[in-house]
């Protein structure tokens, strides 16, 4: 994997070949920073990476800027290879070992940035219920933005909050945002 802009830009980082991870591909991480790019500027970002895996996302972040990044994994490996990686860059990274959903269900900070990469094979009701469980528990900025990599056999434009997709190879990013009120009423005719 390669840090694509920002301090560390160019940068490449090995991760070990055992972990059980599916990185985010160098295109696909570009393409999202570039709409991201259009909404925030990085620098004072508090960011939270789920599903984090080797911290390809996280890395990106704080080489752009963002020096508060929380990234989450259930894997122990990944948790390590991440505090490694973090440390040698010296960026404000703090990975947890924790199952995603007990922490969102438990978490009080609140984020600017959310980003989910959970494994391809869950099911469409554990994709559904991370925008549910951010949303529910107001984990995200009401001037934020919640990404979640998914294939398309995943659908998300049904769920609360849903504001677009864009689709690259054979993965597509569905983007979540506070609606405006008019949207909220929109939203509430339809549901009549």
């Amino acid at each position: 994997m390669r840090i694509i802009s920002g301090k560390f830009k160019g940068r490449r980082i090995t991760a070990p070949k055992n972990l059980p991870v599916r990185p985010t591909t160098d295109m696909s991480k570009e393409s999202v920073f570039n709409i991201l790019n259009n909404y925030f500027d990085f620098a004072g970002l508090k960011v939270l990476d789920l599903f984090a895996g080797t911290g390809n996302l996280s890395y990106e972040f704080g080489s752009r800027g963002a020096d508060n990044i929380t990234a989450i994994d259930a894997d122990f490996g990944c948790v390590k290879f991440m505090k490694q990686t973090a440390a040698d860059l010296d960026l404000n990274i703090t990975p947890i070992k924790s199952d995603v959903y007990k922490f969102l269900g438990s978490h009080k900070s609140v984020y600017d940035i959310i980003v989910a990469d959970p494994p391809y094979h869950f099911t469409q009701e554990q994709f559904e219920q991370i925008p549910l469980l951010v949303f529910e528990k107001e984990l995200l900025n009401t001037d934020g933005m919640m990404i979640i990599e998914h294939s398309k056999h995943t659908t998300l434009d049904h769920v609360m909050n849903f504001s677009f997709s864009k689709k690259y190879g054979g993965s597509i990013f569905s983007f979540f945002e506070f609606e405006t009120e008019e949207e909220q009423e929109v939203y509430e005719e339809e549901e009549d």
